[in-house]
């Protein structure tokens, strides 16, 4: 086999033994690979047990399951590879690589002494600033490979289904997502790809009943059914009555975003024969096929990652929303800008006072009053920024929406200012420039604005992330990473992405 340059085609061995999620961020290393050199076949050394995610990547022609160093050693003998690029970089491997006769083997930076110092005495190091994924793809410099891939896509596993079934279709499908604002509406786009790849199943979901109108107003849902489980004092009544309404509809697939046991227990004992998760799921083991979480992907393409058991190619456009004429508010068409300054969470809210001060300065630069939003939780919380801010710069709906109205509102905005919270993502949704203030949590986690349109400001701190979700308090106790965000940083931000507009 040769290249497009009339020279023989590399062999590369890839060696990363463990564990999964480093096996999963093996695959931008293969795309460069790939693009480098388009004929090169590459070959992964793994535990049989996180082989998977490699037998589904279209870039790896072979996977040699690990059983043990001399077995390995004697396989590559045999292989002759061109380049060995040891991703895992331990004495076993190093070993491995002498045994095989192996010079010039190439290797990334474990910094392992300096992740025991910090581990065991807090000793802080700049080495460990690095992300792995980085750590990865710096080896490539050593091969004059570009690095034009950074991060994991969701076509780097390919399934397929080989039961009867999926050569005529499924017709009914089952969705389960029972969490909160933010999650439904970031699963908007995976009901759209599954009325197209499925040929038009009936979609049935199962969701809080509070978030039954984001996906009716989507379009995409046939079918809701509520689940009261917060409003269940014990566990089995609400589980069982909605384990019988499943039972009864004979879905032949369920797709299960939300990564509880409790949604897997659903799925399986409504005896829905494909049910698809993620592997990180509390319930994956009741799983029919299983799809590889990383914290690398966006949560759209996360969530679009449950269909890759149908396509390879997949699109995650948000469908068009039906929404509601908004209600006046006591205020015409001339707000442009809108502001959440509330969370769930209260180290995701920005400080208050920072945000009366940008209010004050939006509606000096742009002559407009600039929209407070938010539920009925944030009432007394955005009260205090709408005092310190004047009632001449803004205008406060908080509470007296419910959420069709609230996305009714959103829509009609040039640009959305938001903690990471539920309507940062109803923003994106409805493609409303948006500018996501980020304390606690991190863009690493999946959650930030989806689009180029948008924009994340966040300052770059070690104990960042704290939490999944955020936490009461700063566990730091200095809330550095929101005191640090100054009320010029989102201005400026704001007024450069306003730029061109009528607004301007």
């Amino acid at each position: 086999m040769e290249n497009d340059g009339g020279q023989a085609a590399p062999k590369i061995l890839v060696i990363r033994l463990s564990s999964l999620g480093d096996v999963i961020l093996t695959a931008p290393v293969f795309r460069n690979l790939k693009d480098k050199w388009h004929h090169a076949s590459i070959s992964v050394l793994v535990k049989p047990q996180f082989a998977a995610p490699l037998l589904r990547n279209p870039q790896v022609a072979d996977v040699l399951p690990f059983k043990n160093v001399l077995q390995a050693a004697r396989e590559i003998r045999k292989r002759k590879f061109t380049h060995i690029i040891d991703l895992h970089s331990t004495f076993r491997t190093h070993l491995i690589c002498l045994l095989s006769g192996v010079s010039g083997a190439l290797r990334y930076r474990k910094d392992s002494v300096a992740r025991r110092l910090f581990v065991n005495f807090r000793v802080p190091s700049p080495a460990l600033e690095k992300h792995v994924l980085d750590r990865y793809l710096s080896v490539l410099d050593k091969l004059n490979v570009p690095v034009v891939h950074k991060f994991p896509q969701i076509d780097d596993w390919k399934f397929n289904l080989s039961d009867n079934k999926n050569s005529r279709g499924f017709t009914k499908a089952c969705v389960i997502q029972t969490a909160f604002l933010g999650d439904c509406v970031l699963t908007l786009p995976l009901l759209k790809a599954m009325k197209s790849l499925l040929k038009n199943p009936k979609i049935t979901v199962l969701a809080r009943p509070e978030m039954a109108e984001v996906f009716r107003n989507s379009g995409q849902a046939d079918e809701i059914i509520a689940d009261e489980k917060k409003k269940s004092k014990f566990f089995f009544p609400e589980f069982l009555r909605i384990l019988r309404i499943l039972k009864s509809r004979k879905f032949d697939v369920a797709v299960i975003p939300h990564r509880s046991l409790r949604s897997a227990l659903l799925a399986y004992f409504a005896g829905i024969p494909v049910r698809i998760g993620f592997d990180s799921s509390a319930g994956s083991f009741l799983f029919t096929k299983k799809i590889p979480f990383t914290w690398l992907l966006h949560d759209v393409e996360r969530n679009m990652s449950l269909l890759l058991p149908f396509s390879g190619n997949l699109s995650s456009d948000f469908p068009e929303l039906k929404l509601p004429n908004a209600r006046e508010f006591g205020f015409g068409g001339n707000i442009h800008i809108g502001i959440s300054p509330g969370s769930v969470w209260d180290t995701k809210r920005w400080l208050p006072q920072r945000y009366a001060e940008l209010i004050k300065k939006l509606n000096g630069r742009f002559k407009t009053k600039v929209l407070i939003i938010g539920g009925k939780n944030e009432t007394a919380w955005n009260s205090d920024i709408e005092k310190e801010a004047g009632p001449d710069s803004c205008i406060n709906i908080t509470g007296k929406t419910n959420i069709p109205e609230l996305m009714a509102v959103i829509k009609k905005l040039k640009l959305f200012i938001t903690n990471d919270s539920g309507p940062m993502h109803i923003a994106t949704a409805l493609n409303v420039p948006t500018i996501a203030i980020f304390g606690p949590t991190t863009k690493e986690l999946g959650f930030f604005p989806y689009g180029d349109i948008h924009k994340v400001i966040e300052t770059p701190l070690k104990c960042r992330p704290c939490a999944l979700h955020g936490s009461r308090r700063c566990p730091k106790r200095h809330f550095l990473c929101m005191r640090l965000i100054t009320t010029d940083m989102v201005f400026n931000a704001a007024v450069e992405m306003l730029k061109g507009l009528a607004v301007c």
